[in-house]
């Protein structure tokens, strides 16, 4: 894989950029930066080299039409506040907008064309449909970097078939995430512990059985905690279970035992009435979730604090920490301590470490928590910006925006 680096000559040519920038807005405002400063880095290091930047990215869904709700603007308002310099905006991708924008760019300065997914080749399932997109978007150009580590897991026309149209490299960001989940991978410095949350095993399989492979303990916590107590029999009320995970997670459990991988899970849960941020609730040990004011009706929304102690505990005590999912729903504040616990053990950790010693936040929910509860990305060693990617990654999958660069 070849990567962006401050030699190769780029002053005065237009250079590609494949960024994430798929970031929250609510109102038309965004809610967290954390993508767009992550992505400034290759950016600004092509345009102090004197590059012709065209950024491309997507946000939301919109499914192959223009949605005024999905458009960039503000992205770009916010690009150039990160950048410390203008950016000019087009108003299509590939169009008439897109083209003269470029046109007029000059050395060092930075455009950002229109939400990709507008164009229903971007994300097309024809092969054909979607290299035709693909072509266009590389007439723009006369290099492509990918650095949008959170659709490099995407067969997409601004992942995987502009790579094979002009000289590629990987940017400062997907070296860096590549990096980080190899050292996961294939040499992580021990003790090394999992935290899992999030609200479904099914989201994860693939990842807890590469883990189970890897890890020292893996500590369950967030919705999908209670199949993990279903399947050992506790009676969880009316918090969220995948019954057809059942078995699948007693054979994770079985698969622990044989390995002597330590699962951990939590033996108390805050408990409430309903799920709503002001529903009374109360802590409950796990053998008796049912025993409460809320009985069966009762649901669990985080885990209770002599679990978030004891998770915090060896999370701090481990030398490689890969945590992914919150430890409840710490978008509601009565919810959000399991997950605290866990952001400020990992802070501590970080802070403190040794040589050797890795703290990663796997992006996603996990990300937005932090930042939601006031943690910064300079807390942690590595805050990864691809949720999926990322998990594809540790699976051992093939990413198809990896493979491409690789040849």
């Amino acid at each position: 894989m070849q990567i962006l680096t401050p030699d190769l000559p780029v002053a005065g040519r237009r250079v590609l950029v494949r960024s994430d920038l798929n970031v929250p807005l609510h109102d038309g405002r965004i809610t967290d930066r954390g993508r767009i400063i992550a992505s400034a880095p290759t950016i600004r290091a092509l345009a102090e080299a004197g590059a012709r930047v065209v950024v491309t990215a997507h946000l939301g869904r919109p499914k192959g039409e223009p949605v005024p709700e999905l458009s960039l603007a503000p992205v770009a308002t916010a690009l150039a506040e990160e950048l410390g310099r203008p950016v000019a905006f087009a108003q299509d991708t590939v169009g008439e907008s897109a083209r003269s924008t470029v046109a007029g760019l000059a050395d060092g300065e930075v455009a950002l064309l229109e939400n990709l997914r507008f164009e229903p080749g971007e994300t097309a399932k024809d092969p054909g449909e979607r290299a035709a997109f693909a072509q266009r978007l590389a007439e723009l150009a006369d290099l492509f970097v990918s650095d949008g580590f959170g659709v490099v897991h995407r067969e997409q026309a601004s992942v995987v078939d502009v790579a094979r149209l002009l000289p590629s490299y990987a940017g400062v960001l997907v070296a860096s995430e590549v990096e980080v989940s190899r050292r996961l991978l294939e040499d992580p410095a021990r003790p090394f512990a999992v935290i899992l949350g999030g609200s479904k095993v099914s989201d994860k399989l693939g990842v807890i059985d590469s883990l189970l492979e890897r890890a020292d303990v893996l500590m369950i916590g967030g919705g999908m905690v209670f199949t993990f107590l279903r399947a050992q029999g506790h009676a969880i009320g009316a918090s969220l279970v995948e019954e057809d995970q059942l078995d699948t997670v007693r054979g994770y459990l079985a698969k622990a035992r044989e390995r002597g991988v330590e699962i951990l899970l939590p033996d108390d849960i805050v408990m409430a009435a309903s799920f709503d941020r002001d529903a009374a609730h109360w802590v409950a040990d796990v053998d008796a979730l049912e025993q409460t004011p809320g009985g069966a009706a009762a649901l669990g929304l985080d885990i209770g604090p002599r679990s978030a102690q004891a998770f915090a505990e060896r999370a701090a005590a481990a030398r490689t920490v890969f945590w992914n999912g919150p430890m409840g729903v710490f978008e509601f504040p009565a919810f959000a301590a399991g997950t605290r616990a866990v952001a400020e053990a990992l802070t501590a950790a970080h802070g403190g470490r040794e040589d050797g010693r890795l703290t990663v936040v796997g992006g996603g929910d996990s990300a937005a928590a932090v930042r939601a509860l006031g943690f910064s990305d300079d807390d942690f060693g590595h805050i990864s910006t691809g949720g999926g990617a990322s998990l594809e990654f540790l699976e051992g999958r093939t990413l198809p925006g990896l493979a491409v660069l690789e040849g």
